[in-house]
């Protein structure tokens, strides 16, 4: 098969070309140079991979999508690039692997005279190069689709706070001017305090951005007290929730080396999950445990349970759900505050975790190393 491919290079790219011309999205990609891109190339992949030799341990291995890439950049993952830089969608790019896969089999069974053992061979070999093809196209594609939506929510998220800002600033200033009635005062709050949270939520985006198209989140460390943090935190909790009672907890040493923002972002987004799914009569409480090389935050609240399959996910980017066993997870933000927390918790070198029951409600320790 692998001599055949070679021969018939020409009436296999001419059946990939046309059927790709009926997925192009723009006149830019539907030009025969832009429609064939790379086809030569993976075409020459698939016959030389054909003829290498194989052990049966690289067989299994290549069959469970594990196979290594022989290069930093396939052609493969070129080819995924660039059909994702022209506008086609993964099931585009998908079927033109199924395509060609067709072509070939077809063109090569109407010239086989008789079918031999190599065949039956070279079909499982020319199957699994087109897999390994397939695989890497859509893992890079995948890549580059979430980097470009990372990039976009980056983008968005720096370009917004300028005129928030400027709308802030506007509503403190308005509120300096002079006497204004019960009603003025009431709409100048509601600014303000919008502003605010607008800003919270671009901050959410741009620590999102970071996590995931940088190495991570940055984390400054410095010596503090997590106690402290905690109860200061707790406070402006009960503050902004007279309703509501919390209990603070604290055991052994409770100094460490951490970024004193960052550990604010974990308590705040922690305390406000616990807050909106707690039962609101029941206490929310707060454990901060020192040991010898980490100190452990916990934060209990008794509510409905996360259901297992919510836990599985639930430190996931941009998870949010309406109604049924997931609505736990539903928020009147983008779904970013536990994911943030997360990836804080990992700067840091620690692990959090989370245990939910109706008997014993809902947990979640975090595990910070003193650094």
């Amino acid at each position: 098969m692998s001599t055949f491919i070679r021969e018939n290079s020409a009436p296999i790219i001419a059946e990939w070309e046309a059927f790709a011309g009926t997925l192009a999205p723009s006149p830019e990609a539907a030009s025969p140079l832009s429609l064939r891109n790379h086809i030569e190339y993976i075409l020459q992949f698939i016959a030389d991979d054909i003829d290498s030799l194989q052990t049966d341990a690289e067989q299994v291995s290549k069959s469970q999508g594990m196979n290594a890439k022989h290069s930093t950049e396939s052609v493969a993952e070129v080819h995924a690039a660039l059909r994702q830089a022209g506008g086609f969608n993964m099931d585009q790019m998908v079927s033109e692997y199924r395509a060609l896969r067709a072509s070939v089999i077809k063109l090569w069974g109407a010239q086989a005279t008789e079918t031999t053992r190599q065949d039956i061979v070279d079909l499982t070999r020319f199957n699994e190069a087109i897999d390994q093809e397939l695989t890497e196209s859509i893992s890079y594609y995948s890549l580059k689709v979430e980097r470009s939506r990372s990039l976009f929510l980056g983008i968005l998220g720096h370009d917004l706070r300028n005129p928030i800002g400027a709308m802030t600033m506007s509503a403190e200033l308005i509120g300096r001017i002079g006497a204004l009635s019960e009603r003025q005062r009431m709409l100048i709050s509601q600014i303000s305090l919008s502003s605010i949270r607008a800003i919270e939520i671009l901050d959410q985006l741009l620590d999102l951005t970071r996590a995931r198209i940088g190495s991570g989140l940055r984390v400054i460390r410095a010596q503090m007290d997590m106690a402290f943090v905690a109860r200061q935190l707790v406070d402006e909790m009960r503050a902004a929730h007279p309703e509501r009672t919390f209990t603070v907890d604290v055991s052994g040493d409770t100094n460490g080396n951490w970024d004193r923002p960052r550990i604010g972002q974990v308590l705040s987004n922690l305390l406000g999950n616990a807050v909106q799914y707690g039962f609101k009569d029941l206490p929310i409480s707060v454990s901060v445990n020192g040991e010898t090389t980490d100190v452990t935050v916990s934060i209990h609240n008794d509510g409905v349970p996360i259901s297992p399959g919510a836990v599985a996910r639930i430190f996931d980017a941009l998870v949010r759900s309406g109604e049924g066993e997931d609505a736990h997870l539903q928020s009147n933000n983008l779904g970013l505050g536990l994911y943030i927390t997360n990836e804080i918790v990992i700067a840091h070198g620690g692990t959090i975790k989370v245990a939910s029951s109706e008997k014993h409600g809902t947990t979640f320790t975090a595990l910070f190393p003193r650094g």
